[in-house]
């Protein structure tokens, strides 16, 4: 197995173990699970890492779009997540040029 694919397939087992600890309905408005709307920021993973981020790409700016302002407030207000930065995160929409209204701290 390359080295890539292990990152992806233990980033993958992280995302079900830490969905696992949250109830789906965390985020008001948001009709993903915790673990649906992980999964859908996949493409985003190299732009939100702790160290050196990329810029979005155009496939993370539409699973940003597509997710909406709820789900990405309900998973920076969730659990930590290996090797990703919230403060990072929360600049995508920003960065993808999408006026989302801001995090509620504690939601």
């Amino acid at each position: 197995m390359k080295v890539g694919s292990t990152k992806v397939v233990t980033f993958l087992v992280f995302m079900v173990a830490m969905a696992s600890m949250v109830e789906h309905g965390m985020g008001q408005g948001c009709s993903s699970t915790f673990f649906a709307a992980l999964v859908q920021l996949i493409p985003c993973r190299p732009a939100v890492t702790s160290f050196s981020p990329l810029p979005p790409t155009e496939g993370c700016c539409n699973a940003v779009r597509m997710l909406g302002q709820p789900c990405l407030c309900m998973l920076v207000s969730g659990p930590p997540i290996a090797g990703v930065d919230r403060n990072v995160a929360m600049q995508l929409p920003a960065k993808c040029a999408f006026n989302f209204e801001p995090c509620q701290v504690g939601m």
